[in-house]
């Protein structure tokens, strides 16, 4: 790379830093071109990358996480293709990916990776999302969606024809971002669209829970539902982007829609 003010080719270059990440001083060693004459500093796109990964993987030694390293590492000591280790945590190959690549994975999936790579076996039930279902804490989202949109998503006598698409979204998307649902919720493949499996017996359940009792949701979680009450401001909205998902139109009526389809989610990015 040359240096853009004119001083010929700069020197690629191994550098030790620091940088505020995820509210800690995380130390790294970047890569830059750097200009021998005027000292400026360049990265190009694979510069950038690799600088990302190194920051995330920091991160991730600091905190006690798995690095993308230590995961390619321990996948390579039992013989498995990324496939493989996906299949172990019934989790979606891109997830794998992302981790090794640098994405920082949750705590409750590290734990995961770990047990996995250890010979665990299957460590995440791929219809619920790796969380036990909790009522409670599917009423305290419902909430939170009634407040972000302005309107009630449980009204009296409602069968959750709208609602059960705002959950579905958030469990999907929570899975796809952290590994991990937030309601533990199981949704079946119906006519109208995904829906929250056996809803009739649930939603006078939901409706008489006490969402005080719930596990607060998390800053991450909260954004995700933000997110989604962005892209689907009202109910007609969700349901057609919900009908347009192939992980819905793919499936026999009845079926279940397991989280590791949760990549494939296009409605919500």
């Amino acid at each position: 790379m040359n240096c853009p003010n004119n001083h010929g080719e700069m020197k690629l270059s191994r550098l030790p830093e620091s940088v505020e990440f995820r509210e800690r001083t995380i130390n790294f060693v970047g890569q830059h071109f750097i200009c021998p004459v005027c000292k400026i500093k360049v990265d190009d796109l694979t510069r950038a990358g690799t600088n990302q990964r190194a920051i995330s993987d920091a991160y991730r030694k600091a905190v006690g996480l798995l690095t993308g390293e230590e995961i390619v590492k321990g996948r390579k000591e039992r013989g498995w293709t990324q496939e493989q280790l996906a299949n172990a945590m019934n989790v979606s190959v891109i997830s794998i990916k992302r981790w090794e690549n640098g994405q920082i994975q949750t705590k409750v999936m590290d734990d995961n990776l770990r047990r996995a790579l250890k010979g665990g076996g299957t460590v995440c039930d791929l219809h619920t999302g790796g969380r036990t279902l909790s009522l409670a804490r599917t009423k305290l989202v419902l909430n939170h969606f009634s407040e972000k949109l302005d309107r009630d998503l449980l009204p009296a006598r409602d069968r959750l024809l709208y609602s059960a698409k705002y959950l579905w979204y958030a469990d999907m998307i929570a899975f796809r971002e952290t590994g991990r649902s937030m309601t533990g919720a199981t949704y079946a493949a119906l006519p109208r669209g995904p829906q929250l499996n056996n809803y009739k017996e649930l939603v006078d359940l939901i409706r008489k829970s006490d969402e005080s009792a719930a596990e607060r949701l998390t800053e991450h979680e909260l954004r995700i539902i933000s997110k989604i009450t962005k892209a689907f401001p009202t109910n007609r909205s969700v349901y057609d982007a919900a009908h347009k998902e192939k992980v819905w139109q793919g499936k026999p009526v009845g079926s279940l829609i397991p989280y590791t389809e949760a990549d494939h989610i296009t409605g919500v990015k």
